[in-house]
């Protein structure tokens, strides 16, 4: 299973990305809003047990100061994909960028574009991929049809 979590309610539409793909892959998820800053007490818990609630991985979502993914790395063994999100007070996406990015050695997080939500879904299911063969299996699948929307993509064009 992935966690989800994003810092409020206005990084949903970005997120919902990770959420279709993973649905789309047959990998559950659960959802929740995690702030940093607003709900320090629900983060620390969040990331201290998701493991034991079975979750696999985590994406991270957040805009601004971005503290979300880096806190939840810092506190969970499990593996943390970050997704910036360009917020309304965001210096054009790259404060969060940033922020999740430049991580300290030893509290890695893995960071997809700004507001590469689907990236990150994508990569949840390739990390658990690499001991599911079921999952892997739908990846290929999954990659497959992106070849061959692009190939239909091309002849159509030539038409």
């Amino acid at each position: 299973m992935v966690g989800i979590i994003m810092g409020s309610t206005s990084d949903m539409p970005v997120m919902q990305a990770a959420i279709d793909v993973l649905e789309q892959l047959g990998i559950k998820t659960e959802v929740d809003i995690v702030s940093a800053h607003r709900t320090p007490d629900k983060l620390f818990d969040y990331g201290k047990n998701a493991h034991e609630r079975g979750i696999q991985v985590i994406i991270a979502g957040a805009g601004g100061a971005a503290h979300l993914p880096g806190m939840i790395a810092s506190l969970s063994p499990l593996p943390v994909i970050g997704v910036p999100v360009k917020s309304r007070n965001s210096i054009d996406g790259w404060d969060s960028v940033l922020s999740i990015l430049q991580m300290p050695g030893g509290v890695p997080v893995a960071t997809v574009a700004l507001d590469g939500a689907q990236n990150a879904g994508i990569l949840a299911a390739q990390i658990l991929g690499a001991s599911d063969e079921a999952v892997r299996n739908r990846i290929v699948d999954f990659k497959a049809g992106l070849k061959e929307k692009v190939i239909k993509g091309a002849a159509s064009i030539k038409k």
